[in-house]
C-alpha cells in the first residue's frame, strides 16, 4: 500500500483509491451520493482531504453489513466537516443500526428455515409461502394471488394457455 507523506494534506483520486482499496469509480459514485466531498483544482482535478480515507472506510464497513447508502449519508451528515470519524462515532452510529440488522437477520433465518418448503413460482401454498407472501400479508388485503396482474373490468385476468405465464401473471 503506497504511503502518503504526512505533509500532503490532500489526496488525488488515485491516491485515495490506492489507500482505501475502493475503485476510482466507487469514489466518484460516493461523491455523487454525498458520502464524501472533494474540491476541484484549477485544472478541474479532484482533491480529497486526508480525513476522506476514514470516511471511505466508514462507508465500506457500513455497506459490508448491509446498511443502505442513504442511511450512511445521514450518519456521516451528523459528523462535523473535515473531521475523521472516530471509534466513538462508529459506536454511536452503528448502535442505531443494530435493531435494523437484527430484524434482517431474523428475517433471513426464517427464510433459510423455510426454504425447503418453497417450490418456486406456482407455489401451491401462497397463504404460507415465506418467500412470496411472508405472514400471509397479501391474504389480509385481498384474495387471490398477489402477483396476478389486476386488469380493468372486463379485461383478461389469466394468461393464455398456449404459453408459460410471465412472472407478474402467475402466483
Amino acid at each position: 500500500m503506497p504511503k502518503i507523506p504526512e505533509k500532503i494534506h490532500e489526496l488525488t483520486v488515485g491516491q485515495l483509491a490506492a489507500r482505501s482499496g475502493a475503485a476510482v469509480s466507487a469514489l466518484h459514485f460516493y461523491e455523487s451520493k454525498g458520502l464524501i466531498r472533494s474540491r476541484r483544482t484549477a485544472g478541474n482535478q479532484r482533491r480529497y482531504t486526508r480525513d476522506t480515507l476514514r470516511r471511505v472506510a466508514f462507508v465500506r464497513a457500513a455497506q459490508r453489513v448491509g446498511i443502505p447508502l442513504a442511511t450512511i449519508r445521514e450518519a456521516l451528515a451528523e459528523l462535523p466537516e473535515e473531521r475523521t470519524p472516530t471509534r466513538e462515532d462508529w459506536a454511536r452510529l452503528s448502535a442505531a443500526w443494530r435493531s435494523e440488522l437484527d430484524e434482517r437477520i431474523k428475517q433471513l433465518n426464517r427464510l433459510r428455515d423455510h426454504l425447503t418448503d418453497c417450490i418456486g413460482c406456482g407455489c401451491l401454498s401462497l397463504d404460507t409461502c415465506v418467500l412470496s407472501n411472508p405472514d400471509d400479508a397479501f391474504g389480509e388485503r385481498r384474495s387471490g394471488s398477489r402477483l396476478m396482474v389486476e386488469r380493468p373490468a372486463g379485461g383478461r385476468t389469466r394468461p393464455p394457455r398456449d404459453r408459460e405465464p410471465a412472472p407478474e401473471e402467475c402466483c
